[in-house]
């Protein structure tokens, strides 16, 4: 097959979960014998190359807006795809479902990933959340196969629009610590810190994180990697906290780094609660992290009982930041309950075996009881 993976700011991934799961599941079509290519926006990658572990990259201009880039992009790389000969268009990101028009104007084989409950984030305008859900809705009447990552998201569109939706989740591969001297570079010790990587939004509930730290008395530090593209209000309210012990290292983008960060924190603050299968929380479950998530639905769909859960207060949080203190040897099991869940039901070989069938259903090579689900 020849596909086309569109909707992303591209590979190598160095943003998001969609960007992550656009370099898993391509380059192990690609070795399934399977022809890919992955539509980038140019100006995230000044150094161009033409293949990517067996992808091949085409570059499509995109503006420099928080709203429209996506979109924009989007349209420009779906009309430039709709006249080449793929077999498949994979398009991520629900807020692409205008442009899905483009695709079927050709009678093209398309099948849209969709993203989380984006018109709940408080990061948007109201008009913008306005639109987040109009492309939901709109997503369930065109005649693509749509695709959600978690069975909370599947469940909620068939009750609310009647539209079922092929499950097929994010993965993650088990890893551990190669090289901790890197934690020295940064001021950090194994099992000194506890860990949070998010983009610092207010349904992610950075700041949150910060507050409770504060309130709890301990050596151990706090360790901040992300941030915002577009600084606003919230995101600027969280810089100039005063305290020795939280270091905010801003975007990190090396791997190297990242691995040693999850593999060697004393515990992982996962604060999203908005959205399907979160990648960060499954990075931190299969480096074996000990995870205090925010307890809502599609956090436990994971998580499950392989970690615990606080409400969304600083006391809640703070309890259970200092609960992890008082019994560290109690740990060990959910770190190791956590990967056993990621090598079950994350694995990205199963995710891919799952993206393929569907592109297999979706040209007829399959019949339909032997779908993957």
């Amino acid at each position: 097959m020849k596909i086309a993976l569109i909707g992303t700011r591209g590979i190598p991934a160095t943003y998001g979960g969609f960007e992550t799961c656009t370099e898993q599941i391509g380059q192990r079509l690609v070795r399934k014998g399977h022809e890919v290519w992955v539509y980038c926006r140019a100006g995230h990658y000044p150094d161009k190359q033409d293949r990517y572990l067996g992808m091949n990259l085409v570059y499509i201009k995109e503006p420099r807006s928080r709203f429209f880039e996506t979109l924009f992009h989007t349209l420009k790389s779906l009309l430039h795809a709709a006249k080449r000969d793929f077999d498949i268009i994979l398009v991520f990101n629900s807020g692409n479902a205008v442009s899905l028009l483009v695709p079927m104007v050709f009678r093209k084989n398309v099948a849209l990933h969709m993203d989380g409950m984006e018109w709940k984030r408080d990061k948007w305008s109201a008009p913008a959340k306005s639109y987040h859900r109009f492309a939901a809705w709109l997503a369930t009447k065109l005649p693509v196969e749509m695709i959600n990552d978690s069975r909370q998201l599947q469940d909620y569109y068939r009750k609310k629009y009647g539209r079922d939706s092929h499950y097929i989740t994010y993965g993650a591969s088990p890893q551990k610590s190669l090289e901790p001297a890197i934690l020295k570079k940064l001021g950090l010790e194994a099992n000194g810190y506890y860990f949070q990587l998010t983009r610092f939004e207010p349904e992610n509930n950075p700041l949150l994180t910060v507050q409770a730290f504060q309130n709890l008395k301990t050596d151990k530090k706090l360790v901040m990697v992300g941030g915002v593209t577009y600084a606003t209000p919230y995101s600027r309210s969280i810089e100039p906290v005063q305290d020795e012990r939280i270091h905010m290292l801003g975007f990190i983008y090396d791997k190297d780094i990242l691995r040693e960060l999850y593999c060697n924190c004393f515990a992982y603050i996962h604060g999203n609660e908005v959205g399907g299968t979160n990648p960060t929380l499954l990075e931190a479950m299969a480096s074996g992290c000990f995870v205090i998530s925010r307890d809502v639905a599609f956090n436990r769909e994971v998580l499950q009982d392989a970690g615990i859960y606080f409400n969304k207060t600083q006391e809640s949080l703070t309890e259970k930041m200092n609960w992890a203190l008082e019994n560290p040897d109690d740990l060990q099991f959910f770190k190791e309950k956590a990967q056993m869940i990621v090598r079950e039901t994350y694995d990205w070989e199963r995710v891919t075996d799952a993206y393929e069938g569907l592109f297999s259903r979706m040209l007829g090579k399959m019949p339909e009881h032997h779908y993957p689900r």
